[in-house]
């Protein structure tokens, strides 16, 4: 996809503050830090529009961003993350969960895990979430720089093994750093919204 804009919708907690766009929605779900912002940088070809954090935890709000005025990306808090009250924690979850239950405008959901681990109970949980859902989803495997080429097939093995997918699931690794799997990302997400 040619970016001609990409820019901050809104920020929410509530449906009642959900954009009325109308546009289809990506979302993006996975544990904090595991590389949502970096992925919608990537996606839209700027360096700061989501922010990044070393800091596990940042996005406690949804945030909602247009593209070129037909689609928009949909970045959900992040979960998993130890250092925060629990009752924080199960309000990012509510958060997340009253989205994905209610948005009509969603049609498919971006599952990351980091390609260096196996896949959490929390994402195992989150991915039979989705499926549950009967809603359209991709894996990418994030932080794929950081490990080399020849170790991708292993690993992707592995998260494929925890998640139980099949082989008809494509799992696409994914860089920032080294912008690896933009192009195979996108083209998953015109096939679902054409």
């Amino acid at each position: 996809m040619v970016i001609k804009k990409a820019e901050i919708i809104t920020s929410a907690v509530n449906p009642d503050q959900y954009p009325n766009t109308g546009w289809p929605e990506v979302a993006l779900a996975g544990r904090s830090n595991v590389g949502k912002s970096s992925l919608i940088n990537s996606l839209v070809n700027r360096k700061a529009l989501a922010r990044t954090g070393n800091t596990p935890g940042k996005t406690r709000i949804i945030n909602f961003y247009n593209v070129n005025d037909c689609m928009t990306l949909v970045d959900l808090p992040g979960y998993g993350y130890a250092k925060v009250s629990r009752q924080e924690r199960e309000s990012w979850g509510q958060l997340a969960e009253t989205y994905l239950n209610s948005r009509e405008n969603l049609k498919m959901i971006l599952l990351l895990v980091d390609i260096r681990h196996d896949p959490t109970p929390d994402d195992v949980i989150m991915l039979n979430y989705i499926r549950a859902s009967g809603r359209d989803y991709a894996i990418i495997a994030t932080k794929a720089d950081k490990i080399g080429r020849s170790e991708y097939k292993k690993h992707i093995d592995r998260i494929r093994a925890v998640l139980d997918l099949d082989n008809e699931h494509e799992i696409i690794a994914f860089s920032s750093v080294k912008r690896i799997g933009i192009d195979e990302i996108w083209s998953k997400i015109e096939t679902v919204l054409e």
